[in-house]
């Protein structure tokens, strides 16, 4: 049997995977090794890997791919659980004026104004530009300076690196990126809040040991490490 124990997570639970493994690896009596971080679309992504049939643990992503990941056999259905909610937010680089975004329609200004604005390929960037672009009235204008960040990389990256000068990611994601600043919720009116789920893989080594792994995530003492993370717990 393996002596590690593998975790694939998408970016949004990175910041308290990393903040848990010694924990999960007391629990566990084993090393914690992180396949991936990154949802994407890219041959390093957790739906590619886990279509190559990688050996992995367990999977960390948002709650309605994990149901698809289930669908397609990639997942086991046993023990499938939700351990935390994440909100949207959105940045700019360290140095530049706070957008002072509260509303509607002070996000519609900003985003008319913005040169360059960044998204991801996870849940954040398929409701911004599938949802709150057309909400807003405005896809026609933003949507054509709009990027999608993928292959592994994190939007609140590429705002700091001064390419982008407004972005949206879950609030988790941008925390903790170096070089940002006025990281902040969409207004409450705009705001969606997603689910993310712990599941067994197909490929776990030890399925038993990975559902414990789970029950843990999910449990009370873990609350302050989710919301020190920019997360929710559940419950």
């Amino acid at each position: 049997m393996s002596t590690d124990f593998r975790v694939m997570t998408s970016g949004a639970f990175t910041a308290a995977h990393l903040a848990l493994i010694p924990a999960v690896e007391q629990l566990t009596g084993k090393k914690v090794v992180t396949v991936t971080t990154s949802i994407g679309t890219g041959e390093t992504s957790i739906p590619n890997r886990l279509k190559r049939g990688e050996q992995t643990d367990l999977v960390i992503v948002a709650d309605p791919v994990l149901r698809q990941f289930i669908a397609d056999g990639l997942v086991q259905a046993d023990g499938a659980t939700v351990i935390a909610r994440s909100m949207i937010g959105f940045a700019v680089r360290a140095g530049t004026p706070d957008p002072r975004i509260r509303t509607a329609e002070d996000l519609k200004r900003v985003l008319l104004a913005a040169k360059a604005i960044g998204y991801s390929a996870s849940e954040s960037g398929k409701y911004f530009t599938t949802e709150l672009a057309q909400r807003l009235g405005i896809a026609e204008q933003v949507l054509p300076k709009s990027r999608l960040i993928g292959g592994g990389e994190r939007v609140g990256t590429v705002i700091a690196r001064g390419e982008l000068d407004f972005g949206f990611q879950q609030i988790s994601e941008l925390l903790p990126v170096e070089g940002l600043a006025h990281i902040t919720p969409l207004p409450p009116e705009l705001q969606k809040v997603s689910n993310f789920a712990a599941g067994i893989a197909r490929t776990s080594s030890d399925p038993a040991l990975a559902a414990k792994v789970i029950a843990f995530l999910a449990s009370p003492a873990n609350a302050a490490t989710l919301r020190a993370t920019g997360l929710e717990p559940v419950g």
